[in-house]
């Protein structure tokens, strides 16, 4: 699959197969997402992958909007250097390299809601971040057990040309 089918064709996944991923795999993965532009090329991020069982629950069981992490094959977290100009961008890059090397081996990927919500405490807790970082992003990543098509507004509905 090339990058832009690997685009147009992703869509969010919450149910996942009970197979692992090769921790080859998980590793491009996170090559793919260091690979990602960043303000200054700060690259201020440092990346953990979680495939141990108990700790995918214990993850799940604080992110209030993750709890489908528990049956996911790995979960991916984007951390930042606290205090970097464009931490949040530059961790979005990251995570969306993610998303699209994710599909592009037939794994399905969803993105939590974490950068700066209430449970981001307890998530930090949950995996003993140090205090210099920040969490930005997290995917929870796997084989997909659905099969979904998310319907998308119409490219003529966001595109505008020189001005509104």
């Amino acid at each position: 699959m090339n990058a832009i089918e690997a685009m147009k064709t992703r869509v969010s996944i919450r149910k996942y197969k009970k197979q692992v991923i090769l921790k080859e795999i998980l590793i491009d993965l996170v090559d793919c997402a260091h690979m990602a532009p960043s303000g200054y090329n700060h690259q201020p991020w440092t990346f953990l992958v979680i495939t141990d069982e108990e700790i995918l629950k214990r993850v799940a069981k604080v992110a209030q909007s993750g709890q489908f992490i528990m049956n996911a094959g790995a979960c991916i977290m984007v951390f930042c250097k606290k205090g970097v100009e464009t931490a949040l961008e530059d961790a979005c890059a990251a995570t969306e390299n993610i998303i699209t090397a994710a599909n592009c081996y037939g794994l399905g990927t969803c993105w939590v809601n974490t950068f700066q919500k209430s449970q981001s405490h307890d998530i930090k807790c949950a995996v003993n971040c140090p205090q210099e970082l920040e969490l930005m992003t997290m995917l929870a990543v796997g084989y997909p057990d659905e099969e979904k098509i998310t319907n998308k507004k119409s490219l003529s509905e966001v595109l505008q040309w020189d001005t509104f």
